[in-house]
């Protein structure tokens, strides 16, 4: 490979909503919708017909996730218990979609930092985990609104598409079919939480990602090489989310939980904890990079315990908050845009020659690696 195809990320963006909700109010809103639903069951409870929900704590919460806070673009009819779901103005077809709005803000974010104008970006990938509508594809509407020439599309390998993302984009640059690509992952997760379910309702948050992936010989001084890529994909019903345009077919179970985000949580970290950690050894091995002398790991912002254990079997001793650094406490799960959040926020103080890791893993399953060297 030569420098002239030598891939970089030269810049990153980020749009973080306004609103946030704490454990605590989520909490004592989820609890008084299980007060409501036990008292209006309760003949059924008491008969053995049905059984009672149990409350949720700030303490449960914690423990089980690390999460604190998470942010959201619709908190009011999030925290009533009569909605616990996001609601907005629907928009008309000549508006710019919410999805859109907020990409675009991470993508200018971006764009400004690397001082890139329309014209320098030949590409936009909207990378995420739910797509607001099967098509035009959001990648187009986020190209049109920052006046970009060239192409767009969208790809969805839920909390691995700004990995996978990254890779497509560096593949873009090898083969000389590009030289600036924007990778935008607009989450708005809120919209694929079940708020009713105590296992889960505190997991995810709304955010807006967007990496700017170059060409070395176009590279402002600032710049993060990409020392290689690698992907992993396995089958796993562990994590899913069935809502999908063909459920219109079936509009009697349109309303049933298995149309938002379900997850065997056990399972998962069992499962995910061990195939990421290989992937990422196996991969430094193959790049030459000793994983012990990594000087940060950027990784998936879903659980605090499962990146201690992978950071631990990744650099030989329990990770501190320097080496692994999070903003699950935060921002939550943001799906894919988690890793690149902690890389936005946690990057600029490296020295020159400094090796870290971007890494992702979620449903599919699916896993990316992104080796980065600062410049």
């Amino acid at each position: 490979m030569t420098d002239q195809h030598q891939p970089v990320i030269s810049a990153t963006g980020l749009f973080t909503p306004e609103e946030s909700i704490s454990n605590e109010e989520l909490v004592a809103s989820f609890n008084e919708f299980v007060e409501r639903h036990n008292t209006r069951f309760a003949d059924e409870i008491a008969a053995g017909e049905a059984e009672a929900l149990a409350p949720s704590s700030v303490e449960f919460i914690e423990k089980a996730s690390g999460i604190k806070a998470r942010h959201v673009m619709a908190k009011e009819p999030i925290l009533d218990p009569d909605i616990m779901s996001p609601r907005w103005e629907q928009r008309g077809n000549d508006e710019m979609s919410l999805m859109a709005e907020i990409g675009v803000a991470a993508a200018r974010q971006a764009m400004d930092a690397a001082g890139r104008k329309a014209e320098d970006i030949d590409a936009v990938l909207c990378a995420a985990s739910n797509m607001e509508r099967a098509y035009p594809a959001m990648a187009i509407e986020i190209q049109q609104a920052l006046g970009i020439d060239g192409f767009a599309f969208d790809m969805n390998v839920a909390c691995s598409s700004a990995t996978f993302g990254i890779q497509t984009a560096a593949d873009y640059i090898r083969a000389g079919n590009a030289k600036s690509v924007l990778v935008v992952s607009p989450e708005i997760t809120s919209g694929h939480l079940n708020w009713r379910d105590r296992d889960s309702h505190f997991i995810f948050g709304d955010v807006a990602t967007a990496v700017l992936v170059e060409d070395l010989s176009i590279a402002p001084d600032d710049h993060w090489k990409i020392l290689g890529t690698r992907l992993k994909t396995l089958y796993s019903n562990n994590i899913r989310n069935n809502f999908g345009f063909l459920n219109r077919a079936h509009p009697e179970t349109a309303g049933e939980p298995d149309k938002l985000f379900v997850q065997e949580g056990r399972k998962v970290f069992k499962e995910v904890v061990p195939m990421v950690a290989t992937m990422i050894l196996e991969e430094a091995e193959r790049l030459s990079l000793d994983p012990q002398q990594l000087r940060r790991l950027w990784l998936h912002q879903a659980n605090a315990g499962m990146n201690r254990l992978i950071a631990q079997r990744v650099l030989g001793h329990e990770a501190n908050d320097d080496e692994s650094p999070t903003v699950l406490d935060t921002y939550g799960n943001t799906s894919s845009a988690g890793s690149i959040i902690a890389f936005h926020k946690h990057s600029e103080d490296l020295a020159s020659g400094d090796t870290g890791l971007i890494c992702s893993f979620g449903a599919g399953y699916s896993a990316g690696t992104v080796f980065v060297r600062k410049a």
